[in-house]
């Protein structure tokens, strides 16, 4: 029996709206027959299912075993082709598809000149909407016609398709460069994560420097220019040069401001550079320009323009609450964004088919960090242990090692000293088989299992004695990242002063002047 979370049919119709459902029931009246009612007949059993179970479907007699597969392969397509046929008009791609098609159908009955012009309008609208792949595919298109059929349509018309078809070929050959070396640095970080001593920076940069070395970026045009940024992001990221990262995810998001139709053409993109963006500015800790950029998305999501799908929403929910928390992490302001946590967990359980594992632990995290900052710490466990126990999580391990620490740390709050003990062994055997122990991670283990063999008088000293050690190591490009994930100083001074971490944070918040 399939898993209901994995069966693509089920998974499917379930995520289709009430007016999907609606148009597909209309479309395939039209095709019932006392031959194919059986298909509708699936649908409707699905349709009312909470979760696939083929013992259901094969219940009243009407569909047998031996039927059920082909039955849902022909399903599958028909509701793939009823909402091609309802999908929204200012889809621009859409509307180039289909007229592309209308020219296959004028060429096939030998009406050539027609097709020619459907073509040729086709392509000046794709050029327009920087489509160039397919503008290039029409080109190809009209030069088959001319070159099969005399249909003297325009003096010089060989030259002019041939200079197109240059033209388009040589913009789309930079363009899929620049994507596959964009594409390739982002497999590198999947592998090795960030580069960790000066020679890997070296063998990274010199990398990056090889692949964009012949490339004349004065005559990149809008998918160039997204591409080479979204290159030269990816390496910024890898080598850890967070500024390099603000200034290309800067050029990013302008490029989309300052072309506006294309935030409507392309938003996936749109969305990304946003979240690249504000990420950049969280690292560099530059809270007013955060704000400003994170209430501009916000805006622009909200325009009545700005398309709306199932991708589009799952990922306008995850860039704008993971940024909204960020946003009070920065802050220091944990109390004010409690609010937000059954929020996002409602949020997540209506995009649930939309979110990957990884994603979900993030915000688990995020929200286990609210938890901290509120001295909430038992709520703050039970987001950890969700990322702690999951056995899937094996392309971040680094959210996981950071989850370990700071459950360490909301145990020793708490004065759960068994408990500690434990998570001390478990944290250290875990971040040994992850061959990858920055000094970050090996001082805090140190660090906290030197606790329990001191003296109540001297903690302080010891405190104060690592508070320094982190400042140092906060100094370090292969380090600083750890203090991103886990505000280990900030949490060293509330100890020292005796304060409320949140207060901290605050505090140096104001007097980070960005």
């Amino acid at each position: 029996m399939a898993n209901h979370q994995k069966d693509f049919l089920f998974v499917l119709i379930k995520s289709l709206s009430k007016s999907e459902k609606r148009q597909f029931k209309i479309f395939a009246s039209r095709l019932e027959t006392s031959s194919n009612t059986k298909f509708i007949e699936l649908f409707n059993i699905l349709d009312k299912s909470e979760v696939y179970d083929e013992k259901l479907i094969l219940k009243n007699g009407l569909i047998k075993k031996v039927q059920l597969s082909n039955l849902k392969s022909y399903l599958y397509k028909q509701i793939l082709v009823s909402i091609r046929l309802n999908i929204p008009s200012q889809n621009i791609r859409y509307q180039l598809r289909e007229q592309i098609d209308f020219a296959a159908i004028l060429y096939n009955k030998g009406l050539y000149k027609q097709s020619l012009k459907i073509l040729d309008k086709t392509k000046q609208q794709a050029i327009e909407n920087d489509e160039k792949y397919m503008a290039f595919e029409i080109v190809e298109f009209e030069k088959l016609i001319e070159s099969q059929y005399i249909t003297r349509s325009i003096q010089g018309r060989a030259d002019e398709l041939v200079i197109q078809a240059k033209e388009l070929n040589y913009r789309n050959t930079i363009s899929s460069k620049l994507s596959n070396l964009s594409l390739q640095l982002y497999g590198i970080m999947l592998k090795t994560g960030f580069v960790k001593s000066d020679e890997e920076y070296k063998y990274i940069d010199d990398y990056f420097n090889k692949h964009i070395a012949h490339l004349d970026q004065s005559k990149f045009e809008f998918r160039e220019k997204y591409w080479f940024y979204n290159a030269n992001l990816w390496r910024s990221f890898l080598v850890q040069d967070f500024l390099s990262c603000y200034k290309y995810a800067y050029k990013w998001v302008t490029l989309f401001y300052d072309n506006k139709n294309m935030i409507f053409l392309n938003p996936v993109f749109f969305l990304k550079g946003n979240h690249y963006l504000l990420e950049s500015l969280f690292m560099l800790k530059y809270k007013s320009n955060f704000k400003k950029y994170l209430e501009l998305l916000e805006e622009t999501i909200n325009d009545p323009r700005f398309p709306v799908n199932d991708n589009i929403a799952s990922l306008s929910f995850l860039y704008l609450y993971n940024n909204k928390l960020n946003y009070h992490i920065l802050e220091g302001t944990f109390d004010e964004s409690e609010y937000l946590v059954p929020v996002i967990l409602n949020k997540m359980k209506v995009h649930s088919e939309h979110l990957d594992e990884h994603h979900e632990m993030m915000f688990y995290y995020k929200i286990a960090c609210i938890y901290f900052g509120n001295e909430k710490y038992q709520e703050c466990i039970v987001y950890l242990e969700k990322i702690i126990n999951n056995k899937n999580l094996t392309m971040r391990e680094d959210l996981m090692c950071f989850a370990r620490i700071l459950c360490l740390i909301a145990h020793y709050e708490l004065g759960r000293d068994y408990y500690l003990e434990n998570q001390l062994k478990n944290t250290y055997k875990f971040l040994l088989k992850m061959n990858d122990l920055h000094e970050v991670q090996k001082e805090i283990i140190r660090f906290l299992k030197n606790l329990s063999n001191l003296y109540p008088s001297d903690i302080k000293k010891e405190f104060i004695k690592m508070r320094e050690r982190f400042i140092e190591l906060e100094k370090n490009t292969y380090e600083k990242r750890a203090f991103l994930y886990l505000d280990i100083i900030s949490w060293l001074e509330s100890k020292i002063e005796n304060r409320k971490i949140s207060d901290i944070i605050k505090e140096k918040a104001k007097l980070i002047n960005r």
